[in-house]
């Protein structure tokens, strides 16, 4: 199917989650996954519509989207994939937000490089909660170590946290995922409260992707990540 009604398609699909979990579609925002899709599908998903976008490689970010956010206002772009420290000096000033950080050693290099950005960088703190092989901070105690790293950086801002589900048909550890996310943004919002100059907030939860981002809607998304949805397969 062309983008456009892909597009389409999954916004009856959020529609319908929101309604059968009364919540506000306004509370969240989709993101179109544009790992290895070509610049011209992310013109068509802009011209539907479409203002957030995720981009795993960094390198392959800079490419496509050189030049197209200043003809294209409003696009925001975020890092969605693992983040080496050899690529923290061109990933710093080129996303609006680094969703993928799970260690402190990148806090660490993000912040000494923020400061030559014109405005804050926005960070998530990524929560291992599904399968063995992927990455993200192992919980609570390693998490409060990372909130207070970055929070050293006045050039970095937290967000709020993301996670993968587990790849699995069964229902049942999709949700525990999601729902651990939920309670461990609970446990670092009481202890690291929103504080008056915005420098960290708990707003953002990011889980959610193309096979299970109904449930993440009923399970208290805030952000959803979609690739497949919305461009097809991809193509390496």
């Amino acid at each position: 199917m062309p983008v456009t009604e892909n597009l389409l398609r999954i916004e009856e699909k959020i529609q319908s989650a929101c309604a059968r979990s009364r919540r506000n579609r306004e509370e969240i925002r989709l993101m179109g996954v544009s790992k290895f899709h070509s610049r011209e599908a992310v013109e068509e998903a802009w011209q539907a519509g479409l203002r957030l976008f995720g981009e795993n490689r960094v390198q392959e970010a800079v490419e496509k989207f050189t030049g197209f956010r200043e003809s294209h206002a409003g696009t925001e772009l975020h890092l969605i994939g693992s983040l080496q420290r050899n690529k923290v000096k061109t990933a710093a000033p080129f996303f609006n937000c680094i969703q993928s950080v799970d260690r402190d050693s990148v806090i660490h290099e993000l912040g000494k490089t923020s400061g030559e950005r014109g405005t804050a960088l926005e960070l998530l703190l990524e929560l291992h909660t599904g399968e063995e092989s992927k990455s993200g901070f192992p919980g609570e105690e390693s998490l409060f170590r990372a909130v207070e790293t970055a929070l050293s950086y006045p050039g970095l801002r937290i967000r709020g946290l993301m996670t993968m589900a587990p790849y699995t048909g069964s229902e049942g550890p999709i949700r525990n995922s999601f729902r651990r996310l939920v309670k461990v943004r609970d446990v670092l919002e009481a202890r690291f409260p929103p504080d008056t100059d915005k420098r960290c907030c708990w707003t953002c939860l990011s889980m959610g992707m193309s096979g299970d981002f109904e449930i993440a809607i009923e399970e208290g998304s805030t952000l959803l990540r979609i690739g497949t949805g919305i461009f097809g397969e991809r193509r390496q």
